[in-house]
């Protein structure tokens, strides 16, 4: 049970709501954002000295029905609620590192993917293998560390080193919360591994945005279903965005397509033909 982070989390979430949501009057004296401790108590039908002392990280782990009662009360969505039951220890918590080798499957199935730019991802956002494609849409990630192939780093840290962040993707913004959300989600269930609690502190020191969204405690963004990237030899190609999730490893499997006929199919066609050295970053 992380009980520090468990008492932040019901905070976040309650702070969030607001009288009317939950069906209560707002009152005159609203002097706290969201709803009150006791009315978040009265709702998940518990104690007010019980929810208090979890949101202050000093009690005991809740049984299921309770943290089903509090998850109901402050109105979790089915991602947010998984993230509580992992943080009252009341669901499997891998207690090792999180994977970073790539089932031999994956990668021959990367390199037969036509027209499509494939990459997989570790859960701490690292880019662990990828396609020619991919390699030319973004940047050859074979001359990379790797720590300098992690996409998280790239989102908050790439303006500061001159780079492009991302590419210069249409929806930046959009992915740097799809990352903090999943860096915190990864965090809950990998604990111990100093990789991902290094990163996150990393980010949490050089970026203030980073910080700020940190300090949100969301753990579930809106997906991502198109990108359009700004390229610097074939100009924008816009892209349909697939990721399938490797449940086994916590990695993912990133696909961009584009609709044949389409102009980003054309562009994305014109890609594979100029290869990796056409991905170099934009500066």
């Amino acid at each position: 049970m992380n009980k520090q982070e468990l008492g932040a989390f019901l905070r976040s979430r309650r702070e969030r709501l607001r009288p009317q949501d939950v069906g209560l009057p707002s009152g005159p004296r609203r002097r706290t954002p969201g709803l009150r401790r006791e009315e978040a108590a009265v709702l998940a039908h518990i104690s007010t000295e019980y929810y208090v002392r979890l949101e202050q990280g000093r009690a005991p782990r809740p049984s299921g029905e309770v943290l089903a009662g509090i998850a109901g009360a402050l109105r979790l969505t089915d991602a947010e609620s998984d993230h509580l039951h992992i943080l009252a220890g009341t669901a499997p918590t891998r207690t090792g590192v999180h994977r970073r080798d790539v089932r031999p499957s994956i990668l021959a199935l990367l390199e037969r993917l036509p027209q499509t730019a494939a990459f997989v991802t570790s859960a701490a956002f690292e880019v662990l293998a990828w396609n020619d494609l991919a390699a030319a849409l973004m940047e050859d990630f074979a001359g990379l560390a790797p720590k300098d192939r992690n996409l998280a780093r790239r989102a908050f840290l790439g303006a500061a080193r001159g780079e492009v962040p991302l590419y210069g993707v249409s929806d930046a913004a959009e992915f740097r919360h799809h990352v903090v959300a999943g860096l915190r989600s990864t965090l809950a269930r990998y604990p111990a591994d100093p990789t991902v609690r290094e990163l996150v502190d990393e980010l949490c020191a050089a970026s203030p945005e980073f910080a700020r969204l940190w300090a949100r405690h969301d753990v579930q963004a809106a997906p991502m279903l198109t990108k359009t990237f700004r390229h610097p030899a074939v100009g924008e190609i816009t892209v349909d965005c697939d990721t399938l999730t490797l449940t086994d490893r916590g990695q993912n499997l990133v696909l961009y397509s584009a609709p044949p006929g389409s102009p980003g199919a054309d562009a994305l066609a014109l890609l594979s033909v100029l290869g990796a050295e056409a991905g170099a970053p934009l500066r």
